[in-house]
């Protein structure tokens, strides 16, 4: 997509500051970072959401993820993936952040709203999952 702006930085119209790259995968830093380190990891495919990627272009991610967390000394960190406009995504192109959390001011800072639930409604959904993968 010539629009997308992370297909742009992958063909190099946009520039970006690279930590890796291979045949399928893109690293680079985060030019609004939450942390230093804050980084991101793409497939050179272009899929807005994560089902849209097909696997064999996601292998090289969590290895990436991996790399950076090591190369920044992160002991706590954040990786983070958002699909959907309504669940925070961003840029139409799927994408992983790696945000160190240094302390307890940088890095991502989020609430969790837990509700409660019945356990019998719990493993009847697992059920219907389990029959769908």
């Amino acid at each position: 997509m010539a629009a997308c702006i992370f297909c742009r930085i992958i063909k190099g119209e946009i520039p970006s500051i690279k930590l890796f790259e291979s045949e399928k995968t893109l690293a680079f830093l985060d030019i609004g970072p939450l942390s230093k380190g804050h980084a991101l990891v793409i497939p050179k495919y272009h899929g807005a959401k994560l089902a849209d990627v097909p696997d064999d272009q996601l292998s090289e991610i969590l290895p990436t993820l991996k790399k950076l967390v090591n190369a920044t000394g992160a002991t706590d960190y954040n990786i983070l993936q958002n699909n959907g406009t309504i669940a925070h995504q961003q840029v139409h192109h799927v994408h992983f952040h790696m945000i160190p959390k240094p302390n307890e001011t940088e890095g991502l800072g989020i609430s969790w709203p837990s509700t409660s639930s019945d356990l019998e409604k719990l493993k009847a959904y697992a059920e219907e999952l389990k029959s769908k993968i």
